[in-house]
């Protein structure tokens, strides 16, 4: 999904490109790919998650390697620094890979800007979300200030400053993409959130209710906490935070924490957000006037990311 915001960011202040530019614009954008690999491979590690799209996450397949083989030492402290260096390696290949093309220096240097951001941000969402974590902190702007940083900018408000910036867009071109990339990544990362408390194992390749045993704090569960204490609701709320981060949580228990949070009003509200941001994104994007077919596919695009089900 990365690449393929920056590809229209692109093409919408690019229209006539030639096939030359436009390899050299698809090797650039292709680098956000293996961005995305080094934020999932050190997401794991730091959520202890074990399962990444149905197979074995990075540091447990590691692990899993050292103990086949019979290896001295710990096998989870081998596999935790293998995916920890994998993780670096991707971010180091990413920038091998954006600045070895030969675009233009002045729109390469343009674009770094957006790259440059881009990567700052990440690592500044993925510290936050640690330290939502390590404080427990309930409140509902704690999530969503993750959600911004961790996965708004450099999902999609980054890669559509950096394509829209190597095709030569103007400041006000970019600063509208910018701001529907923000309100598109948010409301990407709160349907993230729902498929991850109410998703199958077929849809998001992790088991059910997965977020609530790694005790991810995200927007729906403050959500139901704030409406559980302002209800008076204690039981509810003390279930709630309770099973955050309760490995062994079986089914009949995340079953039951479903039934709470819609009794709540905490997966409406959600996806009254999902709908309002996305509401907010698409007046951004209008008034861009960006060009056909590129309005077009972003419109496209912003739906399915808010949308899906996997």
């Amino acid at each position: 999904i990365r690449p393929t915001f920056a590809w229209w960011g692109w093409r919408c202040a690019c229209t006539a490109p030639s096939a030359e530019y436009a390899r050299d614009v698809l090797r650039a954008i292709s680098a956000l790919e293996l961005i995305q690999a080094c934020a999932l491979v050190h997401d794991d590690v730091m959520d202890a998650s074990a399962v990444r799209r149905g197979e074995p996450s990075t540091h447990v397949a590691f692990a899993n390697i050292h103990r086949e083989q019979g290896w001295l030492g710990p096998p989870e402290r081998f596999g935790l620094a293998a995916a920890i260096l994998l993780g670096d390696l991707a971010l180091a290949w990413a920038d091998d890979l954006f600045y070895g093309t030969t675009l233009p220096a002045d729109r390469r240097a343009a674009a770094g800007e957006a790259w440059s951001g881009m990567r700052s941000e990440m690592l500044t969402g993925q510290y936050l979300d640690v330290l939502t974590q390590a404080r427990g902190d309930e409140s509902p702007g704690a999530p969503l200030r993750v959600a911004r940083w961790k996965t708004a900018a450099y999902t999609v408000e980054r890669p559509l400053h950096m394509g829209a910036a190597l095709g030569g867009a103007d400041a006000t071109t970019i600063t509208l993409l910018r701001a529907f990339g923000a309100d598109i990544g948010v409301a990407f990362q709160l349907r993230d959130d729902l498929l991850g408390m109410f998703g199958t194992t077929e849809q998001t390749g992790k088991p059910a209710g997965d977020d609530l045993r790694e005790g991810k704090r995200t927007l729906l569960m403050a959500e139901a906490v704030t409406r559980a204490n302002q209800l008076g609701r204690e039981t509810e709320a003390r279930l709630l935070r309770e099973s955050l981060g309760r490995q062994g949580l079986g089914d009949a228990h995340v079953e039951r924490i479903k039934n709470v949070l819609v009794d709540l009003g905490a997966v409406g509200a959600i996806e009254r957000r999902i709908a309002a941001l996305t509401e907010s994104a698409m007046a951004a994007l209008r008034s861009a006037d960006l060009a056909e077919p590129a309005a077009k596919r972003l419109a496209d695009l912003a739906i399915a990311a808010t949308r899906r089900n996997h």
